[in-house]
């Protein structure tokens, strides 16, 4: 680099004294370097920030205590940003203690009407017997499985659409006295949209509990992550492809962590029995040293439904 500046020509530093040359020639160093290494440093960083922000949704929490460590440490330790809590569930009042020690974790309103796992079940909050089976169960679903039996999907019920509201209701207002930093509301399996009558009064609660976003309203689409892809390393390789493929954007990731335990496997229903491995691959990815160095080498901010609201008011 030295010889570089002497061969331009000794008179360039006529004039000025020893100090005012090492001055000059630190900066003129640090220029020329700067210029050789566009695809090195500079240029990573210049490439950060341009515009990816993803949401990871951790759904379920609630549902069972596994779901409750899972979901936590989807965000403690991972890239969850928002969790959604089933209220009518067993382990709701864990989930309650778990996410006031944990005050940043953004948290959603999983409203239920339907019980879908065979040695698990939950009940309405509210006296709402045109919502349940004839052991007072919710429904297993919404509209009924192929091949289902008859007598297994809400749809199919004479459901009241007043017990739908009080019901409703009657989870928002417990998760919001129980949780105060609760910022918006999610349907679970679908219980939302599925006749104008509900649809009507879901996005009237919603309103009138200022838990109401619509994503698709924000642009967000949906980030394919690994697509159900093989075992835990296979889904690891997966989430890092559909990273590095993301344009600029907000996108939307939604699944259900859980961990290889008893107590999930006992979890399951006809045709999906695999619940204990299937979620703890879940929690592999979300919590994954990998996946978390190409989210931050690629500058992909991670942010929340919450932090998606105040992005939209500015």
């Amino acid at each position: 680099m030295w010889r570089v500046f002497r061969s331009a020509n000794s008179v360039f530093w006529e004039g000025y004294d020893m100090k005012s040359r090492y001055v000059l020639f630190v900066g003129l160093s640090l220029a020329v370097l700067g210029a050789e290494v566009p695809d090195g440093v500079y240029a990573r960083r210049a490439s950060r920030g341009k515009g990816i922000n993803l949401i990871i949704r951790a759904d379920d929490i609630g549902s069972s205590h596994t779901a409750n460590l899972a979901c936590i440490r989807s965000y403690t330790e991972g890239i969850a940003r928002s969790v959604e809590v089933m209220v009518p569930c067993a382990w709701f009042p864990e989930a309650v203690k778990m996410l006031n020690d944990n005050p940043a974790l953004d948290v959603g309103v999983h409203v239920v009407l339907t019980s879908e796992w065979e040695n698990i079940k939950w009940r309405p909050l509210t006296d709402s017997p045109s919502l349940t089976d004839a052991d007072g169960y919710f429904y297993p679903t919404i509209g009924r499985r192929k091949n289902a039996p008859a007598g297994t999907a809400l749809r199919e019920a004479n459901w009241k659409i007043e017990e739908i509201e009080k019901e409703m209701r009657a989870q928002i207002e417990l998760a919001v006295r129980k949780i105060p930093h609760v910022s918006h509301l999610t349907c679970h399996m679908g219980c939302s949209g599925w006749d104008p009558k509900v649809k009507e009064i879901w996005d009237n609660l919603a309103k009138e509990y200022k838990l109401d976003i619509s994503t698709s309203d924000y642009g967000v689409k949906r980030f394919p992550g690994y697509q159900k892809a093989g075992d835990k390393e296979e889904r690891i390789r997966k989430f890092i492809e559909a990273l590095e493929a993301l344009k600029p954007g907000t996108y939307l990731f939604v699944e259900h962590p859980g961990l290889n335990t008893a107590e999930m496997h006992a979890i399951g229903h006809k045709g999906y029995y695999d619940v204990a491995e299937d979620r703890d691959a879940v929690t592999a990815v979300f919590t994954s040293d990998k996946v978390k160095k190409k989210i931050e080498e690629l500058g992909i901010k991670l942010i929340s439904y919450a932090d998606l609201k105040k992005m939209n008011k500015r």
